[in-house]
């Protein structure tokens, strides 16, 4: 198994790179958090953009309108989105894609934002349920399609993640079924490795700001980097993200060609180090900041909060434990 990225795919990764950072900076995603001025925290004419980049039609066989690249190329994609917090049901509209007729069209295109919802969570959480064009819903039988205007739920005031309105929603109506058993376990799948890719994003980031902080702070006469407890933070910090970055890459070549590896192992594991790293991360880079770090100016608290957030997607830590403590 190659680790190494090959010219194209370092190509990919910093073609988003520099789109990400173009379309959705610092100060974008400051005035948009700040000032709460798109509802549902998803700009459609963004949405669109991205669209128009194959960030959703990313693994769709060309013959079917997509790009035709594997999931070994789509975590570069979306660790990338991690980087920068792009909002919205990124994840979800890109699965959805891979359905194929109208939805999956429509999801590829960028005319649908689709989101999903497993219906063995307790408590059923829906996010950005306002902005959504449909809502997936995964029990053990399947997929089913839902209309978002048929959900019954209530806001949640104070989300963990300001970027991620949430709904709580008591049942889930009944919906029309879309996929079955096997495309759901599918969607499990794939929905943890991007998301671990998105949290690998936000470990590698989180590392980024702390050491830059660390190299300009000056406490006592000298630069704060230059004290081994903070030097010792911040190694600690890009170990955990260069692990991560290892089982996800690794995840994400065995979709591609489960030959390599064991998806029961390789999967969460991926998601299991990622959700540690961008956790973890955020805690030492707060620390790093000291005082600063606990203030809502300082960017560190809305990346923790995200890792929060997607720490609870497709299988939480507990989960992806007992999922490996099966397979020894």
């Amino acid at each position: 198994m190659d680790f190494q990225l090959s010219e194209d795919q370092r190509d990919l990764a910093t073609g988003v790179r520099e789109f990400c950072e173009g379309r959705f900076d610092r100060d974008r995603m400051r005035d948009l958090v700040d000032k709460n001025r798109v509802p549902g925290m998803v700009d459609r004419a963004l949405w669109t953009e991205l669209a128009e980049t194959g960030f959703f039609s990313l693994r769709v066989p060309e013959a079917e309108g997509g790009v035709g690249l594997g999931s070994a190329e789509a975590v570069l994609v979306y660790e990338e989105a991690g980087r920068v917090l792009l909002p919205g049901p990124l994840v979800a509209t890109h699965l959805a894609a891979s359905l194929g007729g109208d939805l999956g069209a429509g999801a590829a295109s960028g005319e649908l934002i689709v989101g999903v919802v497993d219906a063995e969570d307790s408590p059923i959480l829906v996010e950005h349920l306002d902005v959504l064009d449909v809502l997936l819903v995964l029990d053990e039988d399947g997929i089913r399609r839902v209309a978002p205007s048929s959900v019954s739920g209530t806001a949640v005031k104070n989300p963990v993640d300001p970027f991620t309105p949430l709904h709580h929603v008591e049942a889930l109506p009944e919906g029309t079924r879309v996929g079955d058993a096997d495309t759901a376990a599918r969607f499990r799948r794939e929905g943890a490795v991007l998301t671990a890719a998105v949290q690998l994003g936000i470990a590698g980031r989180l590392t980024e700001l702390a050491t830059q902080y660390a190299k300009e702070r000056e406490q006592f006469g000298r630069v704060i980097g230059g004290f081994q407890a903070v030097k010792h933070l911040c190694a600690e910090m890009l170990v955990r993200t260069e692990i991560a970055r290892a089982a996800v890459y690794s995840a994400a070549v065995t979709l591609d060609d489960p030959v390599v590896g064991d998806l029961a192992v390789a999967v969460p594991a991926a998601k299991l180090m990622a959700d540690d790293a961008a956790t973890r991360n955020g805690k030492d880079a707060t620390q790093v900041h000291g005082g600063m770090g606990f203030t809502w100016e300082v960017d560190v608290h809305l990346y923790l909060k995200r890792a929060w957030v997607h720490a609870t997607q497709f299988g939480g830590a507990e989960e992806n434990e007992e999922a490996l403590a099966a397979t020894l």
